[in-house]
């Protein structure tokens, strides 16, 4: 994730003139930014320190989205909190309506953790990335990979036992046999392979 900064000048000055040639954005891809649909919302703290070690502050950051998301008529159907990111499924009329709710989440939040470390001015939030999902098994092979993530990066040995993901919800509304036939007729393989790299 981090690979461009390993770079030396002559380097990135190479990859920056190939992705010119090419056609390709220097940085960001281009996104349609006043499509309506459901959408994979993903947000890590810069450079993947885990500044939200506690279940309170994981807590604390997904009722603060939730707020914010309600507010602008986004519907959220599937969640995860690490420390270090956050992943969410949701539906909204535009991509464009999630800017301002997601940066005065963010902006909070960093104000608040920075005043709790003395570290005023931290960079704490990279922007969001979003995936626009395609079709019904994209949805659920992103619902599986979003209850899964805890697991994924080892911090439980089972994703029932992480403190801050919608599978619990699942679970009591949808029942186990239903969340195992999802698992096996939507497995996640190698989906979100290389992101936090």
């Amino acid at each position: 994730m981090y690979e461009y900064r390993k770079l030396s000048d002559e380097e990135r000055r190479l990859l920056l003139h190939e992705r010119r040639q090419r056609g390709h954005p220097l940085h960001s891809p281009p996104h349609a930014y006043e499509e309506g649909g459901w959408y994979l919302i993903s947000a890590a703290v810069y450079e993947h320190q885990p500044l939200l070690k506690l279940e309170s502050e994981r807590i604390w950051l997904l009722t603060d989205l939730f707020t914010e998301l309600e507010a602008a008529s986004v519907e959220v159907s599937a969640w995860v909190v690490l420390p270090n990111h956050y992943h969410l499924l949701l539906r909204c009329n535009a991509l464009s309506e999630l800017s301002q709710p997601l940066g005065r989440t963010h902006g909070r939040t960093s104000r608040e953790l920075n005043g709790r470390d003395g570290t005023v001015g931290r960079q704490v939030w990279c922007r969001f990335t979003d995936r626009r999902i395609r079709n019904t098994a994209h949805y659920y092979t992103t619902l599986n990979y979003i209850h899964h993530n805890p697991v994924k990066h080892g911090l439980t040995d089972h994703p029932l036992q992480w403190d801050c993901s919608s599978l619990s919800w699942y679970l009591e509304h949808w029942g186990a046999e239903a969340l195992d036939m999802l698992w096996g007729e939507y497995p996640i393989r190698s989906y979100g392979k290389g992101w936090d790299e």
